[in-house]
């Protein structure tokens, strides 16, 4: 059966490659644990994947927000003698540890789902904007306000869909490693655009 690249953000014809699809009766329960973890969810969502992946980032990174001023407060606060760290070194550590393991996990559950649904880049396939848009927020500081976040969520999805050099050429290592690496450099350029826009004071 064919295999199609069908990314969750398709502005160019479908490449039509040779695969063999495995069929529901044949999967395993590490076949199921990879699409639940590929699809995060919304992937199977008719409309816009792409956009309810990079939705469920901003979710993960409120909730890293808050773990992250748990941990300052309760943890890191307590346990230094001197005067404590900024807060932000405590964030930025855990959003790190957490796009690390989303990209490490999405990578294994995203080659295995191209092997599962027979296509290269599924469309249902959203772990690597969730991984993607985390990045994006790794210089928005505490406290800003809700139009910052959206800006983020904005600047993500503008370079995910556009894919500017070499974004686009990423897809071409294969596999879960080019569907999580084209949207994680996207994250970047988000990132670099929001502590621009942050840094001259547009935005915050």
């Amino acid at each position: 059966m064919p295999r199609v690249k069908e990314s969750s953000d398709v502005i160019s014809p479908p490449v039509v490659e040779a695969a063999r699809v495995v069929a529901p009766g044949g999967r395993t329960a590490g076949d199921y644990v990879a699409l639940a973890l590929a699809t995060c969810g919304v992937g199977l969502i008719p409309l816009a994947p792409g956009t309810w992946g990079a939705a469920l980032g901003v979710g993960l990174y409120l909730v890293v927000l808050r773990l992250a001023e748990w941990a300052f407060v309760r943890v890191v606060v307590p346990r230094v003698q001197m005067s404590p760290p900024d807060f932000r070194v405590t964030l930025t550590t855990l959003l790190l540890v957490v796009i690390f393991a989303v990209s490490i996990a999405g990578t294994w559950a995203a080659t295995r789902a191209e092997k599962l649904l027979g296509k290269k880049d599924p469309g249902a396939v959203v772990v690597d904007e969730v991984a993607g848009q985390l990045v994006a927020f790794l210089f928005v500081p505490r406290g800003a306000p809700w139009w910052v976040v959206f800006a983020a969520f904005v600047a993500f999805r503008v370079f995910d869909i556009w894919k500017p050099y070499p974004v686009r050429r990423l897809e071409h290592l294969g596999g879960g490693l080019g569907i999580m690496a084209d949207d994680l450099l996207a994250g970047f350029y988000a990132a670099a655009v929001m502590a621009l826009l942050i840094s001259v004071r547009i935005l915050f």
